[in-house]
């Protein structure tokens, strides 16, 4: 079995503290997935009656109190997942002054990958088709479609939404696709028309939703070349929708007139990212890489529930594998995914004040880790993430550890191009200028010269002319961000 059939807690995926609602929503999460009427899999019908006989237990106070009883103590280990929590520095001092903490946190597969199966997708591609993606673009898209299409595992859904002012379904959502009949439908499309991306965005969540199971990668891809006018917000909240549902949104720009902040926030909401596509020729690579990445997807996406203390603000939280990307400082917080050979690697950025210093320890968060697993049909025991730092007189002398220090120092270049562009959006020229020529300096210290020079490019750009070229900012953005997972040796040992 998947867990110790006597551990109850263990079996709906809850804490053994867990309240009554806590209880009564996790066996509703189980019994849905592993209901016989919706699955037929060898051993599920067990597994139902497993989930069925632990919520009849616990659910009732009384006998939850007499079952409690039996219990060995509780083993914080967690049998699917393994962590690490690295720290900046070993306590905090006794000032009257604020203080920053960072946190390092690795999360990774406790199983061996070649024991591992690979999930089943459930992917559905969201095009532009407006009329700004005439020529190589289209025909790159539909090339690259077609390559998709023909690549899918028997398991394997796929859907195709091709959008402008309206919406249409160009593939629907179905196994045992067509392949000739459906070829021909996506060699059909034809741009023109303005770009919606929410008409787009609705069909495709829509599509999805049609095909939609736990047992799947659940996950859309938006690629556009263009802005959306109006609908920001309305296809944030489907964004949001689409996370309730465990549906995973990537999204993937063309060029320099699409709006990469937009992208990052639609994204960022599922626990996703954004890809910039510089040239037309590279839309196939990163979409093969983006389809290979998904079917090498352990736990597609790991959720923080938290609550930071009176006096601590979480002021930045940054996920440095396996895709970089600024997380949305909501709770839960949406952490994306977990690779089969790519552990999930975040940092966190606490401003500790005063008044919380003069405690001996500081509690900087308290919350849960949740992580949706395809593969495996029952819950994952939640890990408990609380975060502290004990408060004394003198500082330490410890130096922070390597691995903190190789996390802050990627990062650092990442946040000079943030504090470029935003000092250039508050018309502060001369200051994105000196961001970037500090930018450059640190590039070329680690011998990145080629994007060293085109940060200097923009720096002197930004002074004479006062305003980005063309493709600069998100060069220097995303090259930036490739860098945060440029090192594949910092894997989890």
């Amino acid at each position: 079995m998947l867990f110790n059939k006597l551990d109850y807690y263990a079996v709906l995926g809850v804490f053994r503290d867990a309240s009554q609602e806590e209880i009564k929503h996790a066996y509703f999460e189980s019994a849905q997935r592993l209901h016989p009427d919706k699955n037929v899999a060898a051993g599920e019908t067990e597994l139902f009656l497993e989930i069925q006989k632990a919520y009849e237990v616990l659910s009732n106070p009384k006998r939850r109190v007499l079952y409690d009883a039996t219990l060995p103590p509780e083993i914080e280990a967690n049998s699917v997942l393994k962590h690490e929590i690295i720290f900046s520095r070993p306590n905090l001092v006794k000032l009257s002054e604020q203080q920053l903490v960072y946190v390092l946190l690795e999360i990774g597969a406790r199983t061996e990958k070649e024991s591992l199966p690979t999930p089943p997708l459930n992917l559905c591609l969201v095009l532009d088709r407006s009329t700004s993606m005439q020529g190589d673009k289209m025909d790159m898209v539909k090339a690259t479609a077609i390559q998709l299409l023909r690549s899918l595992r028997p398991e394997d859904v796929l859907s195709i939404i091709a959008f402008s002012d309206y919406a249409e379904v160009i593939v629907p959502a179905s196994l045992n696709i067509d392949n000739k009949k459906q070829e021909n439908r996506i060699q059909m499309i034809q741009a023109s028309g303005a770009t919606e991306i929410f008409n787009g965005l609705q069909a495709g969540l829509k599509e999805i939703r049609r095909t939609l199971d736990p047992s799947r990668v659940n996950h859309i891809i938006l690629l556009t070349d263009g802005q959306t006018y109006g609908d920001e917000q309305a296809c944030l909240k489907l964004a949001e929708e689409a996370a309730s549902m465990n549906i995973g949104i990537t999204g993937m720009g063309i060029g320099n007139d699409w709006n990469d902040i937009f992208l990052d926030a639609l994204a960022g909401k599922t626990g996703g990212s954004s890809a910039y596509i510089s040239k037309p020729k590279d839309i196939q690579r990163l979409l093969v890489d983006k389809f290979n990445t998904l079917i090498s997807t352990f736990a597609d996406d790991v959720l923080l529930e938290f609550k930071t203390s009176e006096h601590v603000q979480l002021n930045y939280v940054f996920r440095l594998q396996p895709e970089g990307g600024c997380v949305v400082l909501e709770s839960p917080m949406h952490l994306g995914p977990i690779l089969r050979d790519t552990p999930l690697q975040v940092l966190f950025e606490f401003l500790v004040n005063s008044p919380a210093l003069a405690e001996d320890v500081v509690a900087l968060l308290n919350g849960s880790l949740k992580a949706s697993i395809t593969v495996r049909p029952t819950p994952v025991p939640p890990i408990r993430f609380n975060l502290s730092r004990e408060v004394q007189v003198n500082p330490s002398h410890e130096p922070p550890p390597t691995r903190m220090l190789s996390a802050l120092s990627r990062l650092t270049l990442y946040r000079l191009q943030e504090r470029a562009r935003v000092s250039a959006d508050q018309g502060q020229y001369d200051a994105a200028s000196r961001h970037l020529q500090n930018l450059a300096t640190h590039l070329l210290a680690q011998g990145e010269n080629s994007l060293a020079k085109t940060a200097l490019l923009e720096a002197d750009n930004l002074e004479r002319m006062h305003a980005w070229t063309a493709n600069g900012s998100k060069d220097i953005k995303y090259n930036t961000r490739a860098l945060l997972i440029a090192d594949k040796k910092e894997k989890p040992r």
